[in-house]
């Protein structure tokens, strides 16, 4: 689990003071993507997605979050602008690079948002920061993922024969039907998806000290592949507080309930500090 992943042809980078910044400006990178710049912004919100997500998925929200969070999605290599780029199918050495991509940014205040996939590297990275002894977020919200001591409930999907691997993606309801009854566009899309499900269903959790950070769980109550309770035992890995808020949606609340999880996060955030 600690070798770097022999599909990619990335290693971490040493963190730099001045790596990140022109001209007083952030520079940001192919990992690091910030669609609406708020220099300003006293809270910089970092955003990864779910498995087979990039980061447009986050596009709108810099505009329909206050105007005191800087939102800047991560984009994975393997989809989208990083297509010609091989996706990773190991959480941790993934995490690691993730983890010193972020201290390049970590020049103000900064929160973490992952959903689903998302959710398990943004924890792992976090892991890694702590024992680092870098800037930890000021909140990790854990969306649509079971706590990481858990044991899944589905059977691993990744290698599953492709009829019934996009069946499988079928009810996981993310996924429209146009996308998923497109032959040619599901030939360019499958290798990423496959290897985002190899690395959550390789994934093996290992006992740490618990983050020294606050959570915000997110949970969807229609959501057939991880119930709230499976969600709010992620409390077990914090020194802090933990906060459970269910939305009505599915797995894919983030979209189905877009406004409502707007107006949570932001007002998680205002409670951090004077933002």
């Amino acid at each position: 689990m600690r070798s770097e992943n022999l599909d990619s042809p990335f290693t971490p980078q040493q963190p730099s003071a001045d790596a990140a910044k022109v001209h007083g400006a952030i520079k940001f990178n192919d990992w690091i993507t910030c669609p609406t710049p708020n220099p300003a912004a006293p809270l910089r919100l970092f955003c990864l997605p779910f498995a087979g997500g990039g980061a447009s998925i986050f596009r709108a929200w810099g505009r329909a979050l206050s105007p005191a969070i800087e939102v800047c999605p991560i984009q994975l290599p393997g989809r989208e602008n990083r297509f010609r780029e091989p996706a990773h199918t190991d959480v941790l050495p993934l995490a690691e690079i993730l983890a010193n991509q972020i201290q390049l940014y970590a020049d103000k205040p900064f929160a973490l948002f992952g959903h689903s996939m998302g959710a398990l590297l943004a924890f792992e990275l976090t892991k890694i920061l702590q024992r680092q002894n870098a800037p930890l977020p000021l909140m990790l919200f854990l969306s649509a993922h079971r706590a990481a001591h858990l044991p899944p409930r589905r059977t691993p999907m990744h290698a599953l024969p492709d009829e019934e691997f996009i069946e499988k993606l079928r009810r996981f309801g993310g996924f429209p039907d146009e996308i998923l009854e497109h032959q040619e566009l599901l030939d360019f899309l499958l290798p990423t998806l496959r290897a985002d499900l190899t690395l959550c269903d390789s994934y093996r959790y290992v006992p740490d000290a618990s983050l020294n950070c606050p959570l915000q769980l997110y949970a969807g109550r229609q959501d057939t592949e991880v119930s709230p309770e499976e969600i709010e035992a992620w409390n077990e890995h914090t020194t802090q507080a933990a906060n459970l808020h269910v939305f009505p949606g599915g797995h894919f609340f983030l979209r189905s309930d877009a406004d409502a999880l707007m107006q949570a996060i932001a007002k998680a955030s205002a409670q951090i500090g004077p933002l």
